[in-house]
């Protein structure tokens, strides 16, 4: 049981997850594995493996997939003193396909009226801002509903308050969105208040509307941000900011992977790998390399969160890493 009050902030949507057990359309699957899913947490709880003291701002429903969320969110290690039950919504589920292998599965939401969208500036009441190093967003939350659109831009503006390094990834999820022009507006205007900016390339064209990884990263770094790490999928991830004093921009290779299993999470795990480097105040090629690192032993495994590392395990990676991508 946590005692001091989280040095990392995290806050979104965590949902019980049912992954297939055979492959085929979802109409025809009897039988489910249970675990959780969010983007939010899975980063959260990739930080918390490596060692740091993650708090978990959300909400879940007054039922058994809550109290399960709850659960498995502590003995991963994670302060779970700002997730509240609410007793009149229910926790969001998500169903999700077994695909074939390397493919995206087909995933299936029930979240809409789900207790995180409920999730209002109130929530954040007894957050002692002062107290964290790190505030890590994304896209999801503001995309809920007003309501947490509100306690987004209220958590980053507390954590800049308090003089918190911020880290966002856009994580978009058009169909939650009322208008392309909403979504964009809006994560945009959030990105400009974060100092580490984590988009893939898809998204940042989606966003700004530009092409190059340059001019993407040179949107955001106009609007506030001080460094933006733009994944490129398999073939690594490209960076630009000023993070060392000057400004700099690089490209590095990603990982080779033997057999891609599951692509879900691998943002994920990349964001768990930037953000850990930079806070242990490794150098941003260091970074960046750690991002790739992470992001490649997600898509190796058949689930959102299973192939992030524990500290013992990533320094016996980043040392078997070192000779090859030194």
């Amino acid at each position: 049981m946590h005692t001091s009050a989280p040095e990392i902030l995290t806050f979104g949507e965590a949902m019980t997850l049912f992954v297939a057990q055979t492959p085929g359309a979802l109409a025809e699957v009897d039988a489910f594995s249970r675990g959780i899913a969010g983007a939010d947490t899975n980063v959260a709880i990739g930080l918390a493996r490596l060692g740091f003291h993650v708090g978990w701002l959300s909400r879940v429903g007054d039922d058994s997939f809550g109290t399960y969320i709850r659960h498995t969110l502590e003995a991963e290690g994670l302060d779970c003193r700002h997730l509240a039950r609410d007793p009149d919504h229910a926790t969001g589920l998500v169903f999700k396909e077994r695909a074939a292998e390397g493919a995206d599965p087909h995933v299936e939401y029930v979240r809409r009226g789900s207790a995180a969208s409920q999730l209002s500036p109130a929530d954040a009441a007894t957050v002692e801002f002062t107290a964290a190093r790190h505030l890590h967003a994304t896209g999801i939350p503001p995309a809920l509903s007003g309501s947490a659109r509100a306690l987004s831009q209220h958590m980053l503006d507390q954590a800049r308050a308090a003089g918190a390094s911020i880290s966002f990834d856009p994580n978009l999820r058009p169909a939650l969105w009322a208008s392309e022009a909403e979504m964009c507006e809006t994560l945009n205007a959030l990105a400009g208040h974060a100092d580490w900016v984590l988009p893939g390339l898809t998204e940042g064209r989606r966003l700004t509307g530009l092409e190059t990884p340059h001019d993407i990263a040179g949107f955001y770094l106009e609007r506030g941000a001080k460094a933006v790490i733009i994944k490129l999928g398999p073939e690594g991830s490209y960076y630009r900011g000023a993070l060392g004093g000057r400004e700099e921009s690089f490209s590095v290779p990603g990982v080779p992977v033997a057999e891609v299993v599951d692509t879900v999470g691998a943002g994920d795990g990349f964001a768990v790998g930037v953000v850990s480097a930079l806070l242990d105040g490794r150098s941003p090629r260091e970074a960046v390399r750690r991002g790739n690192l992470i992001g490649a032993q997600a898509v190796q495994v058949r689930g959102d969160m299973e192939g992030l590392p524990s500290r013992e395990r990533l320094t016996v990676l980043e040392a078997d890493a070192s000779p090859s991508t030194a």
